[in-house]
């Protein structure tokens, strides 16, 4: 297991708490840690068995994930976030779903949020028309239809597993073969949008991204930023550009790329303005 930390304080510690009863397997945790010398991400790490592996500067998510990564060569990998609370046996219930089901190239948990909701971690890969629209009315109409489609809410509410576009990166389990076969995570997204990537290059390999939620892991979203919004919403949209630069890269589709950045530059600085007050 990966778990990349920077800076990591008390939710660390509840983390390694609930990760003690996720598994009755034995787990092989490394920290990766992206920040400096952290007395919190030791502890956890002795306390359950694992080590702490500094990535020798501050790598993003996809970039230290894979240092972590490459430590091991067991049949599944898994990645969390340090701000997860797992519950008891969630992680062995994931691993039975892969086993299962050998299409199955990643599988995430239902991923809840602190006032015990399901977020919507299971998406569909976005059409323009989606993008557009979840871009611009998500944060001022939360129901509007094209973040509904794009979040596939109204299928968090079943309890039968399921195929998605995508996953959340917050907590993944990986197929090694898999894994293998995609190279990894893009290192090229610093945060964000490393998950929708690989979830996309894993469904247009033929492997499934299998939604289980059976499992059931609590997410503290985004302890470590809270403190500087700004830089998080900012590498939001580089990355959200980058991928969608990419996905529209044919010279005729100049005009579409230039009227992505438009938008997203005004998105980023109602977004920041909104964050300084």
């Amino acid at each position: 297991m990966v778990c990349v930390v920077f800076n990591p304080g008390d939710e660390l510690r509840d983390f390694g708490r609930s990760l003690a009863t996720a598994s009755r397997r034995p787990i092989d945790l490394v920290f990766v840690n992206n920040g400096g010398p952290s007395a919190v991400a030791n502890e956890v790490a002795a306390s359950l068995g694992g080590r702490v592996l500094p990535s020798g500067g501050n790598l993003g998510y996809g970039g230290g994930a894979n240092v972590g990564l490459a430590t091991s060569a067991s049949e599944w990998a898994v990645v969390a976030n340090p701000d997860l609370v797992w519950e008891p046996g969630s992680l062995d219930v994931l691993l039975e779903a892969g086993e299962a089901e050998p299409r199955a190239g990643s599988l995430g948990p239902a991923l809840l949020n602190t006032d015990g909701t399901v977020y919507p971690s299971a998406r569909a890969i976005p059409s323009l028309r989606q993008g557009v629209g979840h871009a611009l009315f998500g944060r001022v109409w939360a129901n509007n239809p094209w973040s509904r489609e794009y979040r596939r809410e109204h299928e968090h509410a079943s309890t039968q597993e399921r195929p998605a576009g995508w996953l959340s990166g917050a907590c993944l389990v990986l197929r090694r073969t898999a894994l293998e076969e995609m190279g990894g995570f893009d290192e090229s997204y610093f945060m964000f949008f490393e998950d929708l990537d690989l979830g996309e290059r894993l469904r247009d390999a033929g492997w499934l991204n299998l939604y289980v939620p059976a499992a059931r892991v609590t997410h503290v979203q985004g302890v470590s930023w809270k403190s500087k919004p700004e830089l998080m919403i900012r590498a939001h949209h580089a990355s959200a550009e980058q991928y969608l630069h990419r996905r529209y890269s044919r010279w005729y589709q100049a005009p579409l790329r230039a009227a992505i950045s438009a938008g997203l530059w005004a998105r980023e600085t109602v977004e920041v303005r909104g964050a300084r007050r």
